[in-house]
């Protein structure tokens, strides 16, 4: 009998699920994150299904975790103060390709170097600059290195990264390392936000053990991957960009472990995100573009979800234009006023009262801002400090903020995680309207009432009493998920339909036919597979989007805790590639890690490609805790016609190894 352990950390809920021989669900819990130290929400909600269950700690022969934590990271501009060393290319690539946005002024060199398509060095590397530069930057994190033709020769990224090592300590990410393809920017991209997210994915990790150990679990930790693979601790945490999508992905394994679903949408809410994706033949669909979180497409091999800011805890904004006014959702993650009341119920609700005594509403109303403990303060500017230094316990937003200009500081401490500010959700609609009642209804049922006071365009209230509002609010909630529903099947189906999956999923028509109109013509639309809702509030708002859709709904009896089933239930697998190029007539040459080799036939470039990619995915897999190894080979050749020959250009030989992960007796 094999007693397996699934945790997964959220953005506002930790849970944990214990399953016997991957066929019973023994016990599942839920507690609130723990942001300041995640150990401590994964301590209370592990120790909760060890006491529901009655398992011994020792038992436990597996022990896995998913995550939400880089993929909300991304999607809300948070993590560390990263370097980036862009070696060989023009600096304009900075602003075309979306780095000096993904920068959000960190530092960055732009120094000559890189190779050529055929990974022959096009100039010699500026190590003299780079020492130079390495010098004046302070506060950093971890460091990014991306090379002109990295992937075709990876010298000077090395070598650029041992220097950043010997120099400053940090860690290091080098972009061939991420990805095998081709398309330098996109993986200095990848590289950044690798770097960006490894303390924030280091500490997790470290926590998540130290918390297991405590409670006596010594089975080794394993992590979920953006694929749905598993993987082993230390490598996630040589590599947490793979973590972005984490969470999402161990959620699609749960749903169809949970459902046994082989053609179904699966759509999990959490408090910061809702994420959709689709399951053909019981698997999921791997995005051949690379994942996309937020603005940032990456070159990450992970689940094609489509990922949105709407979850239980977004932000409700109030829509000023036109005369009826409106509600809109997301998509940053705010505390909602019910849950930062558990800290400080007193004054939250005094703070409230006082305000709904005020003779007109005010911007800072029901808003109110907690300092994230354990999150490094370096590098922050002198006025952000000074902002910071006000923030001790709850306070009201109003006390923080003297002057217009620093709410641009709150701002960037939002975004750098040290401080977290409150706002309407619809948890706190659940609230009010009985849905839920996990935190401080009173406290939800005042900030509704706030809310209510704000004023539309022909001088009407937004709405009389806090329960409209409530109605309102899960309304657009409703709303906002089926679009994003209708996006992915219309993205899915792009072969039939022309234009943007957007466009189309608000089109007049699509929504006449949905609401089922008839006239002179009659119209009838639906969504033409299952719909499985996912997430602790699915069964809340889901079965409205269900009727909306015109589908069938599918809310599964541990719903509320897919990923922390889903981390547990995975594979492990180790996938990479390796190109064979033809710089020259009579010349294949493989690009390895270890720098370019040339081979005079194309099968023995080939087999060689083979040989060390099978090496090293065994390896991997090996160091990741599985067993029972099988491994996969894939080739991919690019030819192309020339005077009637057929001429070889490239190929991709890629090389996965997969197998069950171990389970200690």
């Amino acid at each position: 009998m094999a007693i397996l352990l699934g945790v997964d950390t959220g953005g506002t809920y930790t849970d944990a699920v214990l399953l016997r021989d991957e066929e019973e669900v023994l016990a599942s819990a839920k507690s609130l994150t723990t942001r300041h130290d995640l150990a401590i929400g994964i301590g209370k909600a592990v120790r909760a299904v060890l006491d529901a269950s009655q398992v011994d700690p020792a038992a436990i022969g597996l022990a896995s975790l998913s995550t939400t934590l880089a993929t909300n990271a991304l999607v809300e501009g948070q993590g560390g103060r990263v370097g980036l060393v862009y070696i060989g290319f023009p600096e304009s690539d900075l602003a075309k390709h979306g780095l000096t946005e993904a920068l959000k002024g960190d530092p960055y060199i732009v120094l000559t170097g890189g190779h050529d398509h055929a990974g022959n060095e096009a100039h010699s590397l500026d190590e003299a600059g780079l020492l130079a530069w390495l010098e004046t930057v302070s506060g950093v994190s971890a460091f990014a290195v991306a090379g002109k033709f990295g992937t075709r020769n990876p010298a000077h990224e090395l070598a650029a990264a041992e220097m950043i090592r010997q120099a400053t300590g940090a860690p290091v990410s080098a972009s061939h390392q991420l990805s095998a393809k081709l398309n330098g920017p996109k993986r200095a991209l990848t590289a950044l936000l690798n770097a960006r997210l490894i303390g924030m994915i280091d500490k997790l990790i470290v926590r998540a053990e130290d918390g297991l150990r405590e409670l006596g679990i010594t089975a080794p930790l394993m992590v979920v991957r953006g694929d749905g693979a598993l993987i082993s601790s230390a490598q996630a945490r040589e590599k947490p960009i793979e973590t972005i999508l984490s969470g999402p992905a161990a959620s699609i394994v749960g749903a169809q472990w949970m459902t046994g679903a082989q053609e179904a949408l699966v759509s999990d809410i959490g408090g910061t995100t809702t994420d959709i994706a689709l399951l053909r033949g019981g698997r999921p669909k791997i995005d051949p573009e690379g994942a996309r979180v937020g603005p940032y497409r990456t070159m990450v091999e992970a689940v094609a979800m489509r990922t949105s800011g709407l979850g239980g805890d977004s932000e409700v904004h109030f829509v000023t234009e036109g005369l009826a006014g409106g509600l809109t959702l997301g998509p940053r993650r705010v505390l909602p006023v019910s849950l930062i009341a558990l800290d400080d119920p007193e004054l939250v609700i005094s703070t409230m009262e006082a305000q709904l005594r005020a003779p007109a509403p005010s911007e800072f109303d029901a808003r109110f801002i907690k300092r994230v403990e354990g999150v490094s303060h370096e590098g922050l500017s002198e006025r952000d400090a000074s902002v910071l230094e006000r923030v001790v316990g709850v306070v009201p937003l109003s006390k923080v903020v003297r002057t217009r200009i620093e709410t641009q500081s709150i701002r960037r401490l939002v975004e750098r995680g040290i401080v977290q500010v409150s706002g309407v959700t619809p948890s706190d609609a659940s609230h009010v309207l009985g849905l839920l009642d996990s935190w401080n209804s009173e406290a939800a049922q005042l900030a509704l009432e706030l809310f209510c006071r704000r004023r539309k365009g022909d001088g009407e209230r937004l709405a009389r009493e806090p329960e409209v509002l409530a109605k309102l609010i899960l309304g657009q909630m409703t709303e906002q998920t089926s679009l994003a529903l209708l996006e992915t099947v219309f993205a899915e189906e792009s072969n039939t339909f022309e234009g943007e999956p957007a466009r189309l999923a608000q089109h007049e028509l699509l929504r006449a036919s949905l609401s089922g109109h008839t006239g002179l013509i009659a119209m009838s639309a639906r969504v033409n597979v299952p719909v499985v809702g996912l997430g602790a509030s699915a069964a809340t708002y889901y079965p409205d989007v269900g009727r909306a859709l015109g589908c069938e709904m599918i809310l599964p009896e541990h719903a509320g805790v897919a990923n922390a089933l889903g981390a547990v239930v995975g594979r492990v697998t180790m996938r990479q590639s390796l190109s064979v190029t033809c710089p020259s007539e009579g010349v294949f040459r493989l690009h390895a890690e270890t720098g370019p080799q040339d081979f005079t036939q194309l099968d023995q470039a080939l087999a060689a490609a083979e040989n060390l990619l099978c090496n090293a995915v065994t390896k991997a897999a090996k160091d990741a805790g599985a067993e029972d190894i099988e491994t996969t080979v894939s080739r991919e050749l690019r030819q192309s016609e020339v005077e009637a020959r057929e001429i070889f250009v490239e190929g991709l030989v890629t090389v996965e190894a997969a197998g069950r992960p171990r389970i200690t007796d």
